[in-house]
């Protein structure tokens, strides 16, 4: 493939757009489909939960999640104004019975304020994140006391195979995302790595390691 080409599919997975953008989206749904329901089920939802996610793409797994517990309420951030207008359609009936909420945000502010949610989840994102430590410490603030995050994210030694991901994304092994999140007022409540054998874009299936963190907001006794 030409520099040109790859660089294209970069910049489509960083933010979908246009007629490709869709099919890009429908892919990255199927692709990223078991990261995202094994993040969902590490959240430990309980009813009347209010749920963020950074990123989600066309949200077809907001269906999964809505399965987890009764009376939830879920929140999705997205930069790219084409997944923005598909979740909203795809999940039309849960935005018109207002149990699901979409915008669209810059990628580095939360537009929410303090202590808004008892659980927040990322997949396949963290690539795209600009200031890393800040969107953290954003992510920490909408947070309810003792709310988690979880974040999940294809392992470097896998990504960096693939020839795109040398523009536009920023590759985190399992330590990497570690230091990041030691700068953070989080505490990490647990990790897994695990593997899954996806589909490559040539339709080949390839073995990719991901891995999750669950992360508390303790709860600051002054």
């Amino acid at each position: 493939m030409e520099k040109e080409e790859l660089q294209a599919i970069a910049s489509q997975l960083k933010n979908p757009s246009g007629e490709k953008g869709i099919e890009m989206g429908n892919m990255m749904n199927e692709t990223n489909i078991n990261m995202t329901k094994h993040s969902i089920q590490n959240l430990n939802i309980s009813k009347e939960n209010k749920i963020l996610e950074l990123g989600h793409g066309n949200a077809r797994h907001v269906e999964f999640l809505f399965e987890q517990g009764k009376d939830l309420k879920y929140y999705g951030l997205e930069m790219s104004e084409l997944m923005f207008q598909e979740a909203r359609q795809i999940n039309r009936n849960f935005v018109s019975q207002k149990q699901a909420f979409f915008s669209l945000y810059d990628g580095n502010k939360i537009p929410f304020e303090d202590e808004s949610f008892d659980k927040v989840f990322s997949v396949n994102t963290i690539y795209f994140w600009q200031k890393p430590e800040e969107l953290l410490a954003e992510i920490y603030r909408v947070l309810k006391p003792n709310g988690n995050f979880c974040l999940t994210f294809a392992e470097e030694d896998f990504m960096k195979k693939l020839p795109f991901t040398q523009f536009e994304f920023e590759l985190y092994s399992t330590q990497k995302a570690q230091d990041l999140i030691g700068k953070s007022d989080f505490k990490i409540v647990y990790t897994e790595t695990q593997s899954e054998k996806v589909k490559s874009k040539t339709g080949e299936l390839v073995e990719r390691a991901f891995t999750t963190f669950v992360l508390e907001k303790s709860f600051k006794s002054f």
